[in-house]
């Protein structure tokens, strides 16, 4: 059987567990573009899961440097930074989820698969299709990590808020013109765990990106209809794509093995969610310059750099990756930059 994937057989069970790839399998070139299948399945479900995206090397180096920087998490242990109702399917009876950040800020040998995933050749595609072209990251990424038993999260999200029922334009889903998009992005790089029906994780309310509204009592908990909840099956190596206009959360984990996660944000070019791209940091300071923390610059290739942009239009001036992987320069003729300078004697408009 398959996940929400496009290698599927055609007898294929949806959602359930696929075919992996070999260790020692040569993968196959990474498409140009987003599939129509893909497209499909995204617009469908509001997820997608990619399966081998990372290799098994990458998949080790990322868990080493993770057990390097362990003493580093933080526990969700307060009560004002539990995600899930004590008693429900969502809390678990073990300790609480353990948040790491800095997987940017580490050392170029740590960081670097991390790193790839902003514009990986199997991904790039996808967000360009999910996104637009000029797609950027949103969020400062980290990794989330549970031992047996450790809490998940209260379903939440949607395009209309699950919870409120009020719409939710940050988070909100569109098909326009035979073109997807979404305010943001979910990208979770499964690192570590067998995440499906069997041990937890992730979950996902297949179609609730076109929702109108709020969730019935006690679903959001996981209490009532759960049968329309589903875990995703996805292991090390997998990337779950997901709208965040897609109603989702995380039920409590049930394996021995530690599940660890890279989780990711993008957004199209003029969106923005977070602000830890204003320089001067989260500490609520006006910053001077719009940049990530400079060490997140290390290293980076041409188009990983693209991707670190902040929000603005692709016409002025904004780098773009092509389907080749390269960069290229979007911007307006001379003469309507010059017209800019002289008539707001800056730059930009």
């Amino acid at each position: 059987a398959a996940t929400n994937r496009t290698d599927a057989p055609p007898d294929a069970a949806p959602f359930g567990t696929p075919a992996r790839m070999a260790d020692d399998a040569v993968p196959p070139p990474p498409p140009a573009a987003m599939s129509d299948s893909e497209r499909y399945l995204f617009d469908l479900n509001g997820f997608l899961v990619v399966r081998d995206v990372l290799s098994p090397d990458e998949v080790a180096a990322c868990n080493a440097a993770i057990t390097a920087h362990a003493d580093e998490a933080v526990a969700r242990s307060d009560s004002a930074l539990r995600n899930a109702a004590e008693g429900s399917s969502m809390y678990g009876d073990g300790p609480p989820r353990l948040d790491l950040g800095g997987i940017l800020d580490w050392d170029a040998g740590e960081s670097r698969v991390f790193k790839s995933v902003l514009a990986h050749p199997r991904l790039r595609p996808l967000f360009a299709g999910i996104l637009g072209k000029g797609y950027r990251l949103d969020h400062i990424p980290f990794v989330l990590m549970n031992n047996r038993g450790g809490e998940g999260f209260a379903l939440h999200g949607g395009t209309v808020d699950c919870v409120t029922g009020e719409y939710s334009p940050d988070l909100a889903y569109s098909c326009r013109a035979g073109q997807v998009r979404t305010s943001l992005l979910g990208c979770n790089v499964i690192l570590s765990g067998e995440h499906g029906p069997d041990n937890g994780g992730f979950c996902v309310v297949p179609g609730s990106h076109k929702s109108n509204f709020a969730m019935p009592p006690g679903m959001v908990d996981g209490n009532e209809h759960g049968e329309y909840i589903v875990n995703p099956v996805a292991g090390p190596g997998d990337v779950v794509l997901f709208s965040e206009g897609t109603v989702h959360g995380a039920r409590a984990w049930r394996s021995d093995v530690q599940r660890r996660t890279a989780l990711y944000r993008f957004a199209p070019a003029t969106c923005a969610y977070g602000r830890s791209y204003f320089g001067g940091g989260g500490d609520g300071e006006r910053g001077t310059t719009t940049a990530w923390p400079a060490r997140f610059y290390e290293g980076l290739s041409e188009a990983e750099a693209a991707v670190l942009e902040p929000p603005y239009a692709n016409r002025l001036d904004r780098p773009n990756i092509v389907e080749d992987g390269t960069v290229e320069l979007t911007t307006r003729s001379e003469r309507k930059r010059r017209h800019d300078r002289e008539v707001f004697r800056t730059k930009y408009f």
